[in-house]
Order: C-alpha cells, then sequence, then structure tokens
C-alpha cells in the first residue's frame, strides 16, 4: 500500500472524527444517545466550563485547599497519639512519669481543636466560592440565553431553558458545597494513610493495597453506569419542567378546552420516566457504596487475622495493630463518603454538561467583527437578489459566502436545492424612507418571514437586506435595535407598572416623556384614571388591560424609541372594531414620518398604506398603492371585494 493511500486513509479517519466531535456541540447532544467520543468531548466540555467559572476565585479556592490540607494532617495526627500512648506513654506512666501521657492527652486534644477550627473556616471560605460561582453561572447562562438568536428560541422550549437556569444549577450547588470539600478531605486522607500504614507495617499494606485493585475496578465501572444514567435523570426533569411551564403559561387554553386530565397524564408518563430514571441512579449508587464496603471489610478482616498472628509472634506491638486498625477504619471511611461525593459528581457532571451545551451554542445572526456605526437611520430599505429557507431543525440554510467587491453575499445560482428549501424565492424589493407599505397574503404566503428578515431576526439564505446603503449583517444589534423596532400581533407586557412597560422603548426616558408617549397614542386619559395612575401594576403579561390598551402600550413603547423603521406583525388582527379604530388611529401618529412594513388580515389596515405589496407561495405577485391595485382586477381587488362584501 503506498504512503499517499495511508495518508488519504488517515485524513479521511481524521475529518470523520473532527465532524463526530461537531455533531456534539451545543445542544445538538441533548437526546442522544452517548458515544464514547461523545463522552470525551461532553467531560472536556464540563470541566473546562468548571475551570472557567472557578478561576476568578483561586485565591479562594487554594485557600479552601490549604485548610483540606491542614485539617486531613490533624485527623492522620491522631492515631500516632493512641498509639504512642498505647506503646509508650501508660508505660512511662506506670514507672511514674507522667508526663509522656500528658504530651499525649494534649497533642490529641489539640489535632482535634485545629481540625475544628480548619472546618470552620473552611466552610465559610467554600460557602463564599461556592456562591460566587453559581451567581457567575446563572448571570452567564441568562446572558447568553438573551443574547441567542429568535432561531434557537423557537426550538428550545422555555421550560427547557428554566430547567437549566434552576435544577441543574441547583444540583451544581450541591456538588461545591459539601461534595467537593468532602471528596477532596477523603481523597488527601486516602493518599496520606496508605503512606502511614506502608511506614507501620508492609505486610498488612500489602494486603490493603492489593484490596484497593478490585475497588478501582468496581469505581471506574460505576462511573460509567452512573454518567449514563444521570444524564437520563436530567434530560427527564427538564422533560417535566416544560410540561409545567407549557401548562401554567397556556391555562386559560387548559381550562377552556378541558385540558386538565390530558395534561396530567402527559406529566404523569414524564414524571414517570424521571422517577425511574432517578432509581435506576440511585440504585447504582447503592450497589457501588455497598461493594466499596464489602471489599473493605473483607480487607480489615484479613488484616486482624495477620495483625494477630504477628503480634503473638512477636513481630508486632498492640498499640502499632491498634493504630492500624484506627487507620483502616479512616481509610475505608472516607470511601463511603466518597461513594457518595461520587454520586453527587456524577448528577453535577450531567448538569454540567446541559449547562455547558446551551453556553456553547452561538447565535445564528452573530454581530458583525467590525460594525458600521448607524447612528440615526434615514429608513431606505433594499432588498437585493434576497431568498430564504428553512433546512432540518428550522435552521435557515446557510450556504458559503463568495466574497466580492461590492460586498454582497450572493446565494448560489437557481438550482434544485434552492427551489427545494426556498420559504422565499429570490426577489429584489426597495422601500424609500417614510414609506408605509401593507403586506397581504394567505397565511403561509411569507409576509411572517419577510418581516423577520427586515428586523435581522434571521439572516437571508442569500442576497443583502441593507439599511441606509449598510448591509443590517454590518450593524451592531444596538444600532439595529435601535432603528428598527418590531411590534407583534400579541403585545407583550411585563409584571410592572404601565410607566415601566412604556419606559422598555426608552429606559433613560423621563416620566414627562412617557407621559408625552401615552398623549401621542390616545392612551393618557385611560391610564391617568387608573388607581395608580402610570404607577398601576399590569400584573402578569398585561393582564390588567385589554387587548386594545396593551397594544397601545406597545404603540407608545414605539413612539418613546423613535424608530426609523417599524414592522408591524398583524398588530390589530386580533382586536375588535372599536379596539381597532382607537388603534388605527394611534398607527397614524406612531407610522408618522417613518418607513413602516404592516403584515395586515384585516384590509382596513391597508387604508393608511401608501403601498401594497401581495405575497402568494413566498413571491410578490402584485405591487402599487391601494387604490390603483383596488381598481384593477387582481388579487387584491377580489381581496378587497371579498372583505367589502363580509362587512354588509
Amino acid at each position: 500500500m503506498s504512503t499517499e493511500t495511508i495518508d488519504t486513509k488517515d485524513t479521511a479517519a481524521e475529518s470523520s472524527r473532527r465532524d463526530e466531535v461537531a455533531d456534539w456541540r451545543g445542544i445538538a447532544s441533548e437526546d442522544k444517545e452517548v458515544t464514547a467520543t461523545g463522552n470525551l468531548v461532553l467531560a472536556e466540555r464540563s470541566r473546562r466550563l468548571l475551570l472557567e467559572l472557578v478561576r476568578p476565585y483561586r485565591g479562594q479556592a487554594i485557600l479552601a485547599l490549604v485548610l483540606i490540607v491542614v485539617d486531613n494532617a490533624a485527623k492522620v495526627a491522631g492515631p500516632l497519639f493512641i498509639a504512642y500512648g498505647l506503646d509508650t506513654a501508660i508505660t512511662q506512666g506506670g514507672k511514674g512519669n507522667w508526663a509522656p501521657l500528658i504530651w499525649t492527652v494534649a497533642g490529641y486534644l489539640g489535632t482535634v481543636a485545629l481540625s475544628m477550627g480548619t472546618t470552620f473556616v473552611f466552610l465559610r471560605v467554600s460557602g463564599r466560592l461556592s456562591q460566587n460561582v453559581l451567581f457567575d453561572l446563572r448571570v452567564r447562562s441568562f446572558t447568553h440565553v438573551q443574547r441567542l438568536s429568535v432561531a434557537f428560541h423557537e426550538k428550545y422550549t422555555s421550560g427547557k431553558v428554566v430547567a437549566r437556569l434552576t435544577g441543574d444549577i441547583e444540583t451544581l450547588q450541591e456538588l461545591l458545597e459539601s461534595a467537593l470539600n468532602q471528596a477532596l478531605s477523603a481523597i488527601l486522607s486516602v493518599v496520606t494513610i496508605a503512606a502511614i500504614l506502608i511506614y507501620l507495617d508492609r505486610t498488612l499494606a500489602t494486603i490493603v493495597l492489593v484490596g484497593f485493585v478490585p475497588l478501582l475496578l468496581v469505581t471506574r465501572w460505576a462511573q460509567r453506569r452512573q454518567r449514563a444514567g444521570y444524564r437520563k435523570t436530567r434530560g427527564a426533569i427538564a422533560k417535566v419542567v416544560v410540561q409545567f411551564v407549557e401548562s401554567m403559561g397556556g391555562m386559560r387554553a387548559v381550562q377552556a378546552f378541558r385540558r386538565e386530565q390530558r395534561n396530567e397524564s402527559v406529566l404523569a408518563v414524564e414524571d414517570a420516566t424521571y422517577r425511574q430514571a432517578t432509581i435506576s441512579a440511585m440504585r447504582g449508587m447503592g450497589d457501588y457504596a455497598g461493594l466499596t464496603r464489602l471489599l473493605g471489610n473483607l480487607t480489615t478482616v484479613v488484616v486482624i487475622v495477620v495483625g494477630a498472628w504477628q503480634v503473638i509472634e512477636g513481630n508486632l506491638a498492640v498499640g502499632v495493630l491498634a493504630a492500624y486498625l484506627l487507620y483502616l477504619t479512616e481509610f475505608y471511611g472516607p470511601l463511603d463518603e466518597l461513594a457518595q461525593v461520587f454520586n453527587s459528581y456524577q448528577s453535577a457532571a450531567a448538569a454540567l454538561e446541559k449547562i455547558s451545551g446551551v453556553l456553547e451554542e452561538e447565535p445564528s445572526v452573530p454581530e458583525p467583527k467590525t460594525p458600521v456605526p448607524l447612528d440615526k437611520a434615514a429608513g431606505a430599505v433594499r432588498m437585493d437578489k434576497v431568498w430564504f429557507g428553512y433546512a432540518a431543525g428550522s435552521k435557515p440554510v446557510e450556504l458559503p459566502d463568495e466574497p466580492a467587491a461590492t460586498g454582497v453575499r450572493p446565494a448560489k445560482s437557481g438550482g434544485s436545492e434552492r427551489a427545494a428549501t426556498a420559504v422565499l424565492p429570490e426577489f429584489d424589493l426597495e422601500l424609500p424612507a417614510g414609506q408605509v407599505v401593507a403586506l397581504v397574503g394567505a397565511t403561509g404566503a411569507g409576509k411572517s418571514t419577510l418581516a423577520k428578515l427586515l428586523t435581522r431576526f434571521y439572516d437571508p439564505s442569500g442576497g443583502t437586506v441593507t439599511l441606509d446603503g449598510v448591509d443590517l449583517r454590518d450593524i451592531a444589534d444596538t444600532d439595529l435595535r435601535r432603528n428598527v423596532v418590531m411590534v407583534t400581533q400579541e403585545a407583550y407586557l411585563f409584571s410592572g407598572s404601565v410607566a415601566d412597560n412604556i419606559r422598555l422603548g426608552r429606559p433613560g426616558a423621563t416620566d414627562a416623556e412617557v407621559y408625552a408617549a401615552a398623549r401621542a397614542v390616545g392612551l393618557y386619559d385611560f391610564v391617568a384614571a387608573l388607581p395608580q395612575g402610570f404607577g398601576t401594576d399590569v400584573k402578569k403579561r398585561g393582564g390588567r388591560l385589554s387587548a386594545g390598551q396593551r397594544q397601545l402600550v406597545a404603540f407608545a413603547r414605539v413612539f418613546l424609541a423613535d424608530p426609523a423603521v417599524i414592522v408591524l406583525d398583524e398588530a390589530t388582527s386580533s382586536l375588535d372594531i372599536p379596539s381597532e379604530r382607537l388603534v388605527q388611529r394611534a398607527l397614524e401618529t406612531v407610522l408618522h414620518g417613518r418607513t413602516a412594513v404592516i403584515i395586515a388580515h384585516r384590509l382596513s389596515t391597508v387604508a393608511i398604506a401608501d403601498r401594497v405589496l401581495v405575497l402568494e407561495h413566498g413571491r410578490i405577485v402584485e405591487d402599487g398603492a391601494p387604490a390603483e391595485l383596488i381598481g384593477g382586477n387582481g388579487r387584491f381587488a377580489g381581496l378587497h371585494a371579498a372583505w367589502r362584501e363580509s362587512l354588509v
């Protein structure tokens, strides 16, 4: 076989391994059966995250480690004082020399006092360290999840996010606050005591070390079994939380359609899966703890028999044997603790895998590396050779960039791949600054997708979307959100006052500016009549206000934000006629002098538009002024005639 053939095979194998490693990146690994490569990738990722979290507090970590070493030394020294007391101090006391016995008792009490002191200080230091680490992890996770693109949140449920930020972090807290201390102390004790056992008697030490071999094999077996078990528990509890969050969030629909029993059945199935996974993990922990204790007891029995025989033969002092047995208790006691720690570690490691997977996700619409400054845009929008499609997993199709002198990122030219995946086939569109455009079309025509491209919730699969001639992908997110604002069909209000919800458009706005925005959209009189005025709590999701009032609050936000471009995604489709008229008047105020794209299901909204685009299967099939299209015999004229008949 030639060297070239071998190199080709090696390259192919390496490429295959890189692809397999990439398959475990981010949240893609959550529902997969873990392979050997996956296990290595997940473990390395979790360790890296833990080290990143601890690194800023390495001073506290080093101090905690020093305290553990001192505490361990104090505990290990105790049996040596006992051995000295049995073999020397008591004998000297019988001869009237009480000094050795006094020093023995004082030394032993000193080790006890030192151990108590180090434990007290360690608990304070480790508690502060663990809370600092967990605080950073919560903030980092929350900040990262908010930064992720809409595409991520459309496929990764809020229930899973809640599970990552609560249950998984709490599992890590158990490890950092108690288990880690026990683990480090136990490991140091085992190592130190092993050295002392060898020093006291090599024959007995050989017995102990031989018994340690099967213990290592059992630990390795349990590690693989427990890690797989706790991965299942973290995935299962996330599904339970998802069911809770979705049921509570949609409680009106649940009660309206009598889904209580159905939801209880679904929750029972998910909870049973979680219970079974937890039982399986706990059974594994029990098996490991039982086997370690069995091996420890068997080794101790052999040591007692051989040690007693050596004492009878005169080859070993009674005090040394007593100390040896005390050390064996200290030797296998930590191993029992390690069995418990091992359980906490496996659970925390599985939780870290999930959290690190979320943190490894990158926004599908990343920030530009060298953003083009755009303080206040005029509002001219252009879409040049734009097309968009979804791939598997609801991610936008990603095509390789083709550098060009113009800075345009063109798509692959019309092949079968594009035709098969395109939601919006290639098109061009230009919106002059200040123009109000209405998008009309049947459900699924591509109106909302076009709106998401304009607001850069998604990047196009090909072509460019520009604002004042600048590609949206080259504009910093803060500049883009300041200049382009979207109002959705259901205005989302946060718990808090009316003023706080309006101020979301510009957090630094004064009360006078908030009141002015409310007056501009016709909301001021209603809010002023509320019990606490603008300080009135709107309750969860704005439940204290009607749908029309919530929409007016959303418009007041937009007025306060003062963007150059506004995208209204079916903002009046869920309102009754009086509320719609109220909102229509507010719309005219908000849209004045701004570029606007209105997704309209009700053709009454089109009346305020300068231009109408009719979409069908992702294509723009009509484009013109409302009066011009109504006077023709195209699709919009037919839609308008049907709407007029529905009013009769």
